[in-house]
């Protein structure tokens, strides 16, 4: 995908009535369109959250960050850095992550922080103790999943939040749709040959969310297929309660 035809999904998206947008990856700021494609997609009117390891981050990023209306996203692991290392498999990751995130409350940007349970002895509960000891409000933390990297077998639907294709929509790098950025495998179109209107409401589409179990009553749970936002509640896909859906973000 160029940057030029990312910019058209994202006046897509706009058309189609979306309010919110989310830029992950891979690591979204290191793409050479990230910036120009922030500024289109603030300047579209969209809310938009970057999913970022907080590894690099230059100045003009940080002025950007600070647009109203822009929200940052991270994966902390551990309060040791050798613990989070290991999750990152990058030496000195947990430095730069930590300094971004106290630099980011610094500076105001709403930050959210998921903890995503990997190691034996990783410290979960110490983690999120020092990231609101950093003034985080917004901590979430949740297991490995049997999708995406996480999975050793074929993927399975029941490990998706239940809520996947309904008001979001995720594009990938080669300009594939799928109903969730954790469900690849589900590919119902490409950008490139149809629109995203034809994508999302054609028959491929429907017969693919069709097949993911809809939530169970009996727990809340933030259902955008991310680690649950809140004090250290785990959301347990396709067994959680309908929520508000204020808070689903397109996860791509």
């Amino acid at each position: 995908m160029t940057t030029r035809e990312w910019r058209g999904v994202i006046d897509q998206a706009v058309s189609l009535g979306a309010r919110r947008a989310q830029f992950i990856g891979g690591e979204a700021t290191m793409h050479p369109g990230f910036e120009p494609l922030l500024r289109h997609a603030i300047g579209a009117g969209l809310e938009v959250e970057v999913f970022s390891n907080l590894t690099h981050i230059r100045e003009s990023l940080w002025e950007l960050f600070s647009v109203p209306g822009v929200t940052l996203a991270t994966s902390y692991y551990s309060d040791r850095a050798d613990r989070h290392d290991a999750v990152t498999a990058r030496r000195g990751s947990h430095a730069r992550t930590r300094a971004n995130i106290i630099e980011a409350v610094r500076r105001g940007i709403p930050i959210r922080a998921a903890i995503v349970d990997v190691l034996d002895d990783q410290r979960v509960d110490e983690a999120r103790e020092e990231l609101r000891a950093f003034g985080v409000r917004s901590i979430g933390t949740d297991r490995v999943r049997s999708v995406g990297r996480g999975t050793t077998s074929a993927p399975e639907v029941s490990q998706l939040c239940g809520r996947c294709g309904q008001g979001k929509a995720a594009v990938g790098p080669a300009g594939d749709v799928w109903p969730c950025v954790i469900g690849r495998w589900m590919r119902a179109g490409n950008i490139k040959e149809q629109s995203l209107a034809e994508i999302v409401t054609g028959e491929t589409w429907r017969s693919i969310v069709a097949t993911i179990p809809a939530p169970r009553p009996g727990r809340a749970c933030n259902p955008d297929c991310k680690p649950s936002q809140g004090d250290g509640s785990d959301c347990a896909p396709a067994e959680t309660d309908a929520c508000d859906p204020s808070f689903c973000n397109p996860d791509g």
